[in-house]
């Protein structure tokens, strides 16, 4: 990994909260694994397979959990977490690098717009009338924001990001590449066979702290607003569909997806490619794996899943047959329970039984 501002031990224990076993004067440079760090590398250890590497790292320091201390050749970062700890170093180390201040000369800017201090315009990017961006926003090249957009302080466009008129963005949300907030949500009337478009006329408010994903699209709502709430964490390639609501500090993994007008509820834990109907309600504290559809509502916290396990594909098409006759081998076995009940009662047994 490329080198990084550095910072001492000893400043790092205070930055995660650990507990410094070693010299607090080392400077430390980077941050890598535990087989490819270097002597001015920290690294971490946080579960059981990686023990391995341990002994034989020849990182500067490794931050671990207390019952791994006594096999670490190196210093060492003591915590009860070393995910979360090894986080807050490497955000300690590697800063808040951002762009210069400025307009670049091929961004275009409405006379309308106002633009507080600090702001960065890059190249190609438009800013329409009504927008407004708080203090040391950054806009990088060929983003387009629509009319009336409001963007808080701190908050980070990546290239070719397109926000439509009337988002409200909130403070130190980035928003990744090819990320589209306020598009159109799929709504559409029947008409004996034909699809008359509902004009869709909600907004987007993505709260504070909020990181979405390259691609990943938040439709607009219908008539009311779709809300992403503070500190919801989205991955790449997710759907967020309109008038849903996705609570404070839910993270959703990659190629997720969330129907019109569903509410997922506050720390919800949305695993890849997971999908969830339209017009449900997710309680707060909801766990779902990966690759599993809800289509009803989710009342009590706890971890859902759905769909049949990988399996050799022979046996998955014979299991995937069986599947299908599950309905009438069901009835075939309430015949049997039936007939065997019947003959209990009449004091006989099977053939072959004693």
């Amino acid at each position: 990994m490329a080198d990084l501002n550095g910072a001492s031990l000893a400043e790092l224990a205070r930055v995660t909260g650990a507990r410094l076993e070693g010299d607090g004067t080392k400077r430390i440079l980077r941050v890598a694994s535990l087989q490819d760090a270097g002597s001015d590398s920290l690294s971490f250890l946080a579960t059981d397979r990686q023990r391995r590497y341990l002994t034989h790292t020849h990182a500067g320091a490794v931050i671990l959990r207390p019952q791994d201390l006594a096999m670490a050749p190196v210093a060492a970062l003591v915590c009860d977490d070393p995910h979360v700890a090894f986080a807050r170093a490497a955000q300690h180390l590697t800063g808040a690098s951002r762009p210069l201040a400025g307009i670049h000369p091929t961004a275009w800017v409405h006379p309308e717009a106002l633009l507080e201090g600090r702001v960065s315009i890059g190249p190609h990017a438009s800013i329409a009338a009504g927008v407004y961006l708080a203090r040391r926003v950054s806009v990088a090249a060929g983003c387009v924001i629509g009319e009336a957009v409001e963007i808080g302080e701190d908050t980070r466009l990546m290239a070719n990001v397109t926000i439509y008129p009337n988002t409200i963005i909130g403070r130190r949300v980035v928003l990744h590449s090819g990320a589209v907030l306020g598009s159109d949500g799929f709504g559409y009337a029947n008409d004996a066979g034909c699809w008359i478009k509902v004009p869709q006329l909600g907004r987007v408010i993505i709260g504070d702290d909020v990181e979405i994903g390259a691609n990943t699209a938040v439709d607009r709502g219908a008539l009311g607003d779709t809300v992403i709430e503070e500190g919801v964490k989205i991955d790449n390639l997710v759907q967020i569909a309109h008038n849903a609501r996705v609570g404070a500090h839910t993270a959703m993994a990659g190629c997720s997806a969330v129907s019109g007008s569903t509410r997922v509820g506050k720390y919800c834990s949305i695993a890849g490619g997971a999908g969830l109907a339209g017009h449900l309600h997710i309680c707060d504290r909801t766990q779902v794996t990966g690759m599993t559809m809800i289509t009803h509502d989710i009342r009590e916290p706890g971890s859902y899943s759905s769909g049949t396990q990988m399996a050799p594909t022979r046996r998955w098409r014979r299991n995937a047959v069986r599947f299908n006759r599950l309905d009438e081998m069901a009835r075939q076995l309430r015949q049997l329970e039936q007939q065997l009940a019947e003959l209990q009662a009449r004091g006989k047994t099977l053939p072959g039984s004693k």
